[in-house]
């Protein structure tokens, strides 16, 4: 498979197709925040059951039929580079379990102006998968890891194997690609004491963890009791390890990063609920539905099947630039109240 250095080096090879509008743009919002990050949801569905991201029952599987296709799902990434998204992220529900994913992700590679295909993945298919994944064009995988006992983690994930995500770091690496980021939603009184622990993985491996504040999605009752502030997570690390900031690219996402003072690796923290980053927000999301969100935590949204299913190129276009254009200059959530209409992670691509 052609890899991702290959298909800049030669935009015109075979089976390339090119974005739909021929002058390059930027999608700006009302606020002048520049977009150039899109999260693309491939399936609602997921091989584990994480107990913030769906429900104990887990979720009504959609029909093939209300799913996206791979050639409309291509052709939002094509339109969406065509208008200056330069990073895209694959998400799920697990992305992994989607039949036809890989050869997906390798025409994705190629798609021209494209200067990152990154893939978030729970790991537990990784291990199979990570040399198929480096040659589809893959650049980075995060993975999504809340703890390192074995017990806790199958508690959290209800019923996953630890064992398995970790031979799948293991694989990503003899694959060739980037030690994969660790995400780790902390969550008091659950995962909290493990957080000094991952920092001395990150350390260990030469990766990077980013702590995430634990976010009511669904809205539960009681939620702030499992809630750790962001400066709360940074002061125990930093009690045990100096740490000092790093700017990161202006395609990255929300996270604050620090690399360790004296070793390799380093920290990431999001903290979406104590301390907005949407004055900086660069990204859009796109579920397997077709459903356009401009911020996780806003009601508005963009359903793009009828788009897609009849409209040119131009007007596909003009629709996500107007939409973009639209994106809310902040959310009201924080650690004491919330305001949006519950979802689930797994059902908007996290």
């Amino acid at each position: 498979m052609v890899s991702i250095a290959r298909a800049r080096e030669n935009p015109q090879q075979p089976g390339l197709q090119p974005g739909p509008l021929s002058l390059p743009m930027n999608l700006t919002d009302l606020h002048g925040r520049v977009v150039s990050y899109l999260r693309l949801s491939v399936t609602d569905c997921c091989n584990l059951r994480c107990g913030y991201c769906m429900p104990p029952g887990g979720i009504t599987r959609s029909e093939q039929s209300q799913l996206l296709s791979f050639e409309e799902l291509e052709r939002i990434a094509s339109i969406a580079v065509s208008l200056g998204i330069e990073k895209i992220r694959i998400t799920g529900g697990e992305p992994l379990i989607r039949r036809g994913v890989i050869p997906f992700l390798g025409r994705l590679s190629l798609l021209p102006g494209l200067n990152f295909l990154v893939l978030t993945t729970n790991g537990i298919l990784l291990a199979e998968l990570a040399t198929d994944l480096k040659g589809a064009g893959v650049e980075r995988l995060n993975v999504s890891l809340d703890s390192l006992k074995p017990e806790t983690f199958s508690a959290i994930t209800r019923g996953g194997e630890l064992a398995a995500v970790l031979r799948g770091l293991d694989a990503a690496v003899k694959a060739g690609l980037p030690h994969p980021k660790l995400n780790m939603v902390v969550m008091k009184g659950v995962n909290d004491h493990e957080v000094v622990d991952f920092a001395l993985l990150a350390r260990e491996r030469g990766c990077t963890v980013r702590f995430i504040e634990y976010m009511p999605a669904g809205r539960v009752e009681g939620w702030q009791s499992q809630f750790l502030p962001a400066e709360e997570i940074l002061r125990r690390i930093a009690d045990r390890f100096e740490l000092r900031p790093v700017s990161d690219g202006p395609t990255a996402g929300p996270s604050r990063s620090f690399r360790f003072a004296d070793a390799p690796g380093g920290i990431g923290i999001i903290s979406a609920v104590s301390g907005h980053f949407c004055a900086g927000c660069n990204r859009i999301r796109v579920t397997a539905q077709g459903l356009a969100r401009s911020c996780l935590f806003a009601d508005d949204q963009l359903d793009l099947k009828p788009l897609l299913r009849g409209t040119s190129q131009e007007e596909l276009a003009e629709a996500l630039r107007r939409f973009v254009m639209a994106k809310p200059g902040a959310h009201r959530m924080t650690p004491h109240e919330s305001h949006h209409t519950p979802f689930t992670m797994s059902g908007i691509g996290g």
